[in-house]
């Protein structure tokens, strides 16, 4: 049994502004429910229009001082903060597993320790935003730049993996001198929360980070179009993120997008077939399938197409459903009841035209439980196929040439994440070249680090998380230029006024 209580954490109200935790001020309440159970386990008030507005005036205020420490002392700060982190790494994971219901092998092994290591990485690279070398590209002048942060930056996170995305919102904003507000997705505060008190724990000033949780249309949009916020980072379906888009554009905001996601698992003919049957169940069910980049589209090569289909229907048998905070249960709930039945919707709708091979059903249980599904015969022109349904669904084609496979691939408005599978390196280097994806893996699919950049193309957004790469989103870049001669009257006056 879990043994967060979060009634007990969470007391004082469910915003955090200014270093302290504070209730909102909407008029309106949210139960925030353990989707294992159906039962409530929290419930605050949320985030208005008041609170967003309290929040940005903290960041503000706070920012000039972050933005004026050194690279150092934000760097030692993050260190700390990554010590903190670590320290509670229990309670995190408690606290994850509780809102979300992933199991808690997976929060213990995953989503904390992944989030103290890009802490750590965050606190290295906050001394290390470097800008040009100078040099005298005139002859008559020196020049360099400047890599200076933003602002007051606003984000809005998912409730997939809300400590993850809070971390990979937060940490790149604040190493570059920024202060930021973030919104947490209102079924799942308690890790953001969580995450800010151990940033005040760890000495970062208060005002850096503040959370609101609140409901998009009022929270999420005010903080969007807020004039004192300089820049928007969201991560969330692609629906959501034009919304968002639509209202930054207003106020000319810096925006950075990571939108939805319907990866491609491409098997080709060579490929160790046990190797791939393994990833592809592991890829299509890690968090239930709640995941932007778990593997949806399985598309192999005909030799292997029936054994492919036959060795992940067996293994996706074989898996673990159950209490989330039983070590060894290996797939939780759904997030909710209402998700559960959009999940089923898809696999129903898609009964009349594809083969559901195994799964395709809830469990008969209190929590917002679906079986692992796999489904064969399914059009490539599809819903089942094109469309984003964020749980455990697998869906199956065969396909024959290589020029086929890649072009299949490809085939849909997304294009955050894919996998190739093959022996030989030169067709898997080309599969590299020619999906049109943010990350690719070879003979893998999941594994991401914070050294490395994860965001998309196309209908999957722009911009980048994680990695030194994310610092292009979080600063502003200045050209400096300093004249060398001394020379009062400059040849190229000649052009506006007067001769040679």
């Amino acid at each position: 049994m879990h043994n967060f209580q979060a009634q007990d954490h969470f007391a004082d109200g469910a915003q955090y502004i200014a270093g302290r935790l504070t209730k909102g001020t909407s008029g309106s309440t949210h139960a925030v429910v353990d989707p294992a159970t159906g039962d409530e386990v929290y419930s605050y008030e949320l985030a208005g229009r008041d609170d967003v507005d309290a929040a940005v005036a903290a960041a503000a205020e706070a920012f000039p001082g972050w933005a004026g420490a050194t690279p150092g002392e934000r760097s030692d700060a993050l260190h700390r903060f990554a010590g903190v982190l670590a320290e509670r790494a229990e309670e995190f994971a408690q606290a994850e597993s509780l809102q979300c219901g992933k199991p808690i092998k997976l929060s213990r092994e995953f989503d904390v320790p992944g989030t103290v290591d890009n802490a750590a990485f965050f606190a290295g690279a906050a001394r290390h935003l470097q800008g040009q070398s100078a040099g005298e590209y005139t002859g008559d002048h020196t020049s360099y730049v400047r890599r200076e942060p933003i602002g007051v930056v606003g984000s809005i996170a998912p409730w997939n993996y809300p400590l993850q995305m809070a971390a990979w919102k937060v940490l790149p904003a604040i190493a570059a001198g920024n202060t930021i507000v973030l919104k947490p997705a209102e079924l799942t505060p308690f890790t953001s929360l969580l995450f800010a008190r151990a940033a005040t724990e760890a000495g970062i000033p208060d005002g850096v980070l503040n959370i609101v949780s609140g409901a998009g249309k009022e929270a999420g949009e005010h903080l969007v179009g807020h004039p004192d916020v300089a820049m928007t980072s969201f991560t969330g379906s692609t629906g959501v993120g034009k919304r968002v888009a639509e209202i930054a554009t207003a106020t000319v905001k810096r925006l950075h997008l990571e939108l939805g996601g319907k990866a491609p698992f491409v098997v080709f003919d060579d490929a160790d077939l046990d190797a791939a049957v393994h990833g592809a169940v592991a890829g299509a069910l890690i968090n239930s399938g709640q995941d932007c980049t778990a593997a949806t589209r399985a598309y192999v090569q005909r030799p292997l197409y029936d054994a492919f289909v036959q060795g992940v229907a067996d293994l996706m048998a074989g898996v673990r459903l159950g209490d989330p905070f039983d070590p060894s249960t290996d797939m939780g709930p759904l997030i909710s009841h209402a998700h559960r039945d959009r999940v089923a919707g898809f696999v129903d709708r898609a009964r009349s035209s594809a083969c559901v091979v195994t799964g395709g059903e809830a469990l008969r249980h209190p929590g917002a439980y679906y079986k692992p599904t796999l489904i064969a015969d399914a059009a490539q022109d599809s819903e089942i196929v094109q469309s984003e349904i964020f749980g455990p669904v697998l869906v199956v084609l065969p396909f024959d040439s290589d020029d086929e496979g890649i072009r299949l691939a490809n085939d849909t408005p997304y294009g955050l994440a894919a996998s190739a599978w093959s022996r030989d390196v030169f067709r898997a280097n080309r599969a590299t070249r020619e999906i049109k994806a943010g990350c690719v893996w070879v003979n893998d699919h999941i594994p991401i680090l914070s050294e490395m950049p994860h965001g998309g193309y196309k209908a999957s957004g722009y911009g980048k998380d994680m990695s030194a790469y994310s610092f292009e989103e979080y600063t502003q870049v200045k050209h400096v230029m300093f004249d060398n001669t001394a020379v009062v009257r400059k040849d190229w006056h000649r052009t506006i006024f007067g001769d040679r």
